[in-house]
């Protein structure tokens, strides 16, 4: 069970990235230990653009992923380099260690949202996907909890087996709604989808 002040590993979606600023702000305000892990957003996008190889083109999306840091470590977040939380919010500039590692594998079926899983295994903290959608649907239906893997056009392909195998919960959360957003980083339940596998 996740307590409002356990350190938590936040995925900030690429989506989202003119919502950064107010996202910033609230997590700040929250007063818990948070890492954010960015995702690659329109620089991703210019990646998957492009005809390479499979190599390539995940260390070309992690490169994304640290430009996207790069904009939220201008708005005043401290900048790490490897999976741990610091006091206070912090952003992960994952390509040194994602390089060091190499955990996962090199495929479109694996994006920030797995290395967010991944990062959170790491820390052993708690996992939030903020997202620019209201959660995870199943053949169109959103879902309030999940306990097995499903295709989900919202998350990447090997996230929910990867979170579901290792015995991870998560939440997915709009992040656009900062209103929601405050009332989930204080206790209250996930105004999305929640994530949790059957022990």
């Amino acid at each position: 069970m996740r307590t409002e002040d356990e350190p938590l590993v936040v995925k900030l979606g690429g989506s989202l990235f003119d919502n950064i600023q107010e996202i910033v702000t609230v997590l700040t305000e929250s007063g818990r230990d948070i890492l954010i892990v960015p995702g690659g957003g329109q620089f991703a996008d210019s990646v998957r653009a492009v005809k390479t190889d499979d190599d390539s083109a995940h260390w070309m999306a992690i490169c994304a992923m640290e430009q996207v840091a790069w904009n939220i470590a201008g708005h005043g977040v401290l900048g790490v380099y490897t999976p741990h939380i610091p006091k206070g919010l912090s952003v992960l500039f994952p390509y040194r260690i994602m390089r060091e590692k190499d955990p996962l594998p090199h495929s479109w079926d694996v994006t920030s949202d797995t290395i967010a899983a991944w990062v959170a295994k790491e820390t052993g903290a708690g996992l939030l996907l903020l997202k620019s959608v209201d959660g995870l649907r199943r053949d169109g239906l959103l879902q309030k909890e999940v306990r097995e893997p499903f295709a989900s056009d919202e998350v990447d392909p090997f996230f929910l087996p990867f979170l579901l195998k290792n015995k991870m919960s998560a939440a997915v959360v709009n992040g656009s709604d900062t209103v929601l957003l405050r009332k989930y980083l204080s206790g209250a339940a996930p105004p999305g989808t929640l994530i949790h596998p059957m022990f």
